[in-house]
């Protein structure tokens, strides 16, 4: 699976995730070797569980599917700039690559924020790519979940 089939498979969970009331948030983790380890999207209302994040979820799946906690050589796929829990958390696990489509300069800690994987007491750092062609898609899913809790 390439970057582009797996930031639609987040986006698809992000919009799944709106569906469920959550706010809309979706990630798929890849194994090293390109395969769809696990998907999932936003959860925080459905388990009543503060980290049920998208990120948070798939990278626990994933873990279980390699019955291993090191998820090295994976890839996360984002709709969202990951918040600083999450990315603690792919450090942890020893992430290889975060791929995310829309920026989060109010919550996000990759770019924005903390900039989490650029603090010293970090000690491993997926590399981080933005991509830019889904970041509106990704943008507008959120946009028209919150102007709909306004309306």
């Amino acid at each position: 699976m390439d970057d582009r089939q797996a930031i639609a498979l987040a986006l698809e969970e992000a919009k799944s995730a709106a569906l469920r009331g959550e706010v809309p948030v979706g990630a798929a983790l890849l194994g090293p070797d390109g395969a769809l380890l696990a998907k999932d999207g936003n959860r925080i209302l459905e388990l009543k569980d503060p980290t049920a994040h998208a990120e948070m979820l798939a990278m626990r799946a994933g873990a279980k599917v390699l019955g291993n906690e090191r998820l090295i050589g994976s890839t996360l796929y984002v709709s969202l700039e990951p918040c600083a829990m999450c990315a603690g958390a792919m450090a942890m696990a020893r992430i290889g690559r975060l791929v995310f489509a829309a920026c989060d300069p109010k919550g996000g800690a990759v770019l924005h924020g903390p900039r989490f994987f650029e603090q010293p007491t970090c000690h491993h750092r997926p590399a981080v790519m933005q991509t830019e062609p889904h970041a509106l898609e990704a943008g507008e899913i959120l946009k028209a979940f919150f102007r709909a809790r306004r309306a």
